[in-house]
């Protein structure tokens, strides 16, 4: 093929393909400049910077809505990204939080006018990483979409430059962050200098030769190394044990609109793209369709000393791939096992006594990031052995991480709005509210009672999901720490109720205003509505959940 030809398939395949199946993100980038715009002429005196904000994120999510899934996984741009059900399900609920989210900051007052432009570009930055982070295809877009997710977000807990305690909380994220960050990129350079490949697909089957090979026992150590650095990059965006630590400082330190971006999208994201790579590594596609530049297998000419593509046939040896692959699946779910077991015991213990709210509900994240880790090693050891029934466990994380959107947002909601009534994010000064605002506590209590996992709640069917698909792939003793560590979350949850039901208001406590009939009260009111109607009526979401995972494993 001449490099003419070559230009021409790349354009061809662009403009055919990759833009219009990524035409969500690029309403986001032109959104961007839009704002930078918008503030050279407004002098950030006016709502512009929200105007701009709403239309675009709403522009995008139709965009992503409209979208029809493929009939199977379309690599685009080369093979960087894929275009499936997968990517699509997660990018709608990335675009479809940013809207709700984007309606919360509006009512709670942050940002406030001269910052607003700033604060939304971040917001869209990291929305446009973490867009790229579900749809990866290749481990240099791995990495590249978790920086661009994490960067945006450093500067995001320093937003209000008055505070202090704010921008001790950002130095100490973007510290923390390289440094995760240095250890998974060595991890990465290690993986893909072994295999010789940094294409997802093909590392599966480079993996599998190498593992079925007289001499793969050789590389077990680096491949060891490898999985256990990139994992560490995983671990830190989930806040997973033990590279949490800077999950509570941050929360407590950035506003509680950041906080909840941090605890909700990054969570999302992060966890979508640790599903891509472990299955993608763990398991071999029936059928491997790749653009022309990524290559499947490489021969060097000894004249040119350029690498060559030759063509593989891979479906005949599928079988005997994912047998060779078992190694590597044992391992990297036992791994996440372990994460998991521990995140969540070691976040639901350290969130007793906490009278901060934005710490207490740093520690329920934690939590939740160790419930979410443990069908994604249910998902990994199912993979080999029965597909489908690891298709239905990636449906029931998607599920648990839609209900997760929905729970996570309505605590952080309450609490900027008791904070703006009260100037106050300690739990003590929330006593007695239910005498002054009965509508607004019982919307608190059916978002705590959500993340517990209460019926007939979302959280309760998000959970019974994800510990059922776990119980399924054998992982017996993992099932029972769930259970109890939700029992365990009871507590500290029912001492938020508790606190605005039967405490005494105390003396000299600003009365609050907000009522169900308010704007606040109204934004609350609908998370509850919809976590009571995800419990009632969950199928629907949850097919969409199926469809979407319909295409993780091909």
């Amino acid at each position: 093929m001449t490099f003419y030809e070559l230009v021409q398939n790349s354009l061809r395949d662009s403009l055919g393909t990759s833009i219009p199946a990524f035409a969500p993100e690029l309403l986001l980038c032109a959104t961007i400049v839009m704002l930078l715009l918008g503030r050279m002429f407004s002098g950030g005196r006016s709502n512009l910077a929200y105007v701009i904000m709403m239309v675009g994120c709403l522009a995008a999510f139709v965009v992503a809505w409209r979208t029809d899934a493929p009939e199977k996984p379309v690599e685009i741009f080369t093979g960087m990204l894929v275009h499936d059900s997968f990517a699509l399900f997660m990018r709608r609920l990335l675009l479809l939080f940013v809207i709700l989210f984007t309606s919360f900051t509006r009512l709670s007052g942050t940002p406030d006018r001269q910052t607003a432009t700033e604060f939304y570009t971040l917001i869209l930055g990291a929305t446009l990483g973490m867009c790229l982070m579900v749809s990866a295809n290749h481990m240099l877009i791995v990495f590249l979409g978790i920086e661009m997710a994490s960067v945006p977000s450093y500067a995001l807990v320093g937003v209000i430059k008055e505070r202090r305690v704010s921008a001790e909380a950002a130095l100490k994220f973007a510290v923390f962050g390289g440094g995760a960050a240095g250890v998974m990129l060595y991890g990465i350079s290690l993986l893909v200098g072994t295999l010789g490949t940094a294409h997802l697909p093909t590392m599966s089957v480079r993996l599998a030769e190498l593992l079925g090979s007289s001499a793969g026992s050789e590389y077990h150590p680096i491949l060891v190394l490898a999985g256990l650095m990139i994992m560490v990059g995983f671990a830190f965006k989930l806040s997973a044990v033990p590279f949490h630590f800077w999950t509570p400082d941050v929360f407590e330190g950035a506003t509680a609109e950041v906080a909840a971006f941090l605890s909700i999208a990054s969570k999302a994201a992060a966890l979508a793209l640790l599903l891509r790579v472990t299955l993608g590594l763990g398991h071999v596609p029936s059928t491997l369709d790749t653009p022309t530049t990524v290559p499947v297998r490489y021969a060097v000419s000894e004249d040119a000393g350029t690498a060559t593509a030759e063509s593989a046939s891979v479906s005949g040896l599928v079988t005997d791939s994912n047998a060779a692959l078992l190694p590597a699946r044992q391992y990297s779910a036992w791994l996440i096992a372990l994460f998991a077991a521990v995140t969540c015991t070691f976040g639901n213990l350290a969130a007793y006594g906490q009278d901060n709210m934005k710490r207490l509900l740093a520690y329920s994240t934690i939590a939740h990031a160790g419930y979410m880790l443990m069908p994604v090693a249910a998902a990994i050891l199912l993979a080999g052995t029965d597909p489908e029934a690891s298709r239905f466990t990636v449906a029931a994380i998607g599920f648990y991480i839609a209900v997760y959107l929905f729970m996570n947002l309505g605590a952080f909601a309450l609490v900027a709005f008791l904070r703006n009534e009260l100037g106050s994010e300690q739990l003590p000064d929330y006593a007695g509210l239910a005498r002054r605002s009965p509508g607004f506590v019982i919307c608190a209590a059916v978002v705590m009672f959500s993340l517990v996992g209460l019926p007939p709640l979302a959280g309760f069917a998000a959970k019974f999901a994800i510990f059922a698909q776990t119980y399924e792939a054998g992982l017996l003793s993992l099932v029972v720490i769930g259970v109890l560590n939700t029992l365990f979350s009871l507590f500290y949850y029912l001492r938020v109720v508790k606190t605005m039901v039967l405490d005494p208001e105390p003396e000299g406590r600003p009365a609050p205003t907000i009522r169900i009939w308010s704007n606040a009260g109204f934004y609350c009111a609908l998370i509850a509505v919809l976590l009571v109607a995800l419990g009632v009526f969950w199928n629907p979401l949850f097919a969409e959940a199926q469809f979407a995972a319909s295409m993780l494993l091909p």
